[in-house]
């Protein structure tokens, strides 16, 4: 399975990328160190200067290296990713399993809360609930993306765990008097392994895209470094209208080759585990293959007859 993963195109780029991402969120300070950098130093000799020998990325309005500050930021971006990401799943498989797996009065309550949480409106509420709270640094941010932002992968895996719990080993093993924990744990959740790793990389691109836009509204720590608030800073001195197009553009990037990465991987993971999906990838390798055959054919029979 794990050779299958590398094998497929989608799923080693995607992590590739995403590899490299989460490399530089981790030696970030090391490399800035190497690199002679630092995000928030200012240089009056270059305000606003575009990228250069001295700046690759070009300097912001106050001097300050985009380079660096990119770096810096792919330590607070990646970490509000991976951490609501990680929350958001937790509670997830906590509150979704059991309620597929038990059902009953205790499933229609857990499905009862998560249907309050579906329908809130999740953005909205993360942007007031951030606004009352003090101290809104990347961890309360974080906290705040995974609480609120559960909900539809938590209905996923009830779905998915009624289809497991009716199926007929874990119905003999329940025969059987095992218990309810091992139930769960070592029969029902290793069928959905796919589902939360799937869920996963979806709450990473949502926590990454969530925590850009809460900067860019203005409700976050305005002293640490992401590339939502290099977005937000770049906004406020009207980079786009004085055409300082390095200062917003390096960040964005970033953040869309981390959505298309983790996109990629669970493409290609869904492609992995859904039967269908794979003979259809199959398919249609197989008659693009026949085409370029066909056309070798065709022209090697024209250059012939020239």
């Amino acid at each position: 399975m794990r050779a299958s993963l590398l094998r497929n195109g989608k799923v080693l780029f995607g992590v590739v990328v995403l590899a490299f991402f989460v490399l530089l969120a981790l030696l970030g300070p090391v490399l800035l160190s190497a690199l002679g950098l630092d995000a928030r130093a200012n240089d009056i000799s270059a305000i606003a200067a575009p990228p250069s020998a001295a700046h690759p990325l070009g300097t912001t309005q106050f001097g300050q290296d985009v380079l660096a500050q990119v770096i810096e930021g792919a330590r607070g971006s990646m970490f509000v990713g991976f951490l609501g990401a990680a929350i958001g799943t937790a509670i997830a498989i906590v509150v979704g399993v059991p309620a597929g797996y038990f059902g009953g009065t205790t499933g229609n309550l857990l499905n009862f809360l998560t249907n309050i949480f579906l329908v809130m409106p999740v953005l909205p509420l993360i942007f007031v609930v951030a606004g009352y709270l003090q101290g809104t640094g990347l961890v309360m941010i974080a906290i705040i993306i995974g609480v609120f932002g559960w909900a539809g992968g938590a209905r996923t895996l009830r779905a998915q765990a009624m289809s497991v719990r009716n199926r007929d080993f874990v119905q003999a093993m329940r025969m059987l008097g095992e218990p309810h924990r091992r139930l769960i744990f070592v029969e029902v959740l290793p069928h959905l392994y796919g589902w939360i790793a799937s869920m996963f990389l979806g709450g990473l691109i949502g926590a990454v895209m969530a925590e850009a836009g809460l900067a860019f509204l203005g409700v976050s720590d305005s002293s640490a470094i992401s590339w939502g608030t290099m977005i937000q800073a770049a906004q406020q001195q009207s980079a786009v209208l004085r055409g300082l197009w390095w200062w917003f553009v390096p960040p964005g990037l970033c953040i869309a080759l981390v959505g298309t990465a983790a996109a990629l991987i669970n493409f290609g993971v869904d492609e992995l585990a859904n039967p269908k999906l794979r003979a259809a990838s199959r398919r249609v390798a197989k008659r693009t293959a026949s085409v370029r055959r066909e056309a070798a054919v065709l022209e090697a029979t024209g250059a012939e007859r020239a």
